[in-house]
């Protein structure tokens, strides 16, 4: 595996390709983040809400997206990051998650992210400052 470090701009991390969205994920989603609003797990809830079935936490996304740079944490950590919904992510919904460096400096690389899901889609996007020891 590339140290994060030795990356240069414009290249990527190894993408991550999510299983595909279930209600389980959503249901254990909730409980840890204390979301419960139903939107993201009773069916009915949603169509009444005039969604087409149930959607997945924004910050379920967002959270998976950080995923890309586990295997880096020996090498630094996280320091900033942001993003911007831009679609939402439904049951069965298969997200990749993406990163690209888009700067480089001495010791942080800032990163362009985003997740897309199973039609090329982008569901989420935004920003990660990887900082390194």
């Amino acid at each position: 595996m590339t140290k994060i470090s030795e990356l240069k701009v414009g290249e990527l991390l190894p993408e991550v390709k999510l299983p595909p969205v279930s209600r389980l994920d959503l249901i254990k989603y909730a409980g840890a983040s204390g979301d419960y609003n139903p939107i993201h797990t009773i069916d009915e809830e949603a169509k009444k809400a005039g969604l087409p079935g149930i959607i997945a936490h924004g910050m379920w996304t967002m959270g998976n997206l950080a995923k890309l740079f586990t295997p880096y944490y020996e090498e630094g950590f996280v320091q900033d990051y942001s993003v911007r919904f831009k679609s939402m992510v439904f049951l069965n919904d298969v997200v990749t998650l993406k990163a690209t460096v888009k700067e480089k400096e001495d010791h942080a690389l800032r990163f362009d992210v985003a997740a897309v899901n199973q039609d090329g889609k982008e569901v989420v996007k935004g920003e990660v400052v990887f900082s390194v020891y």
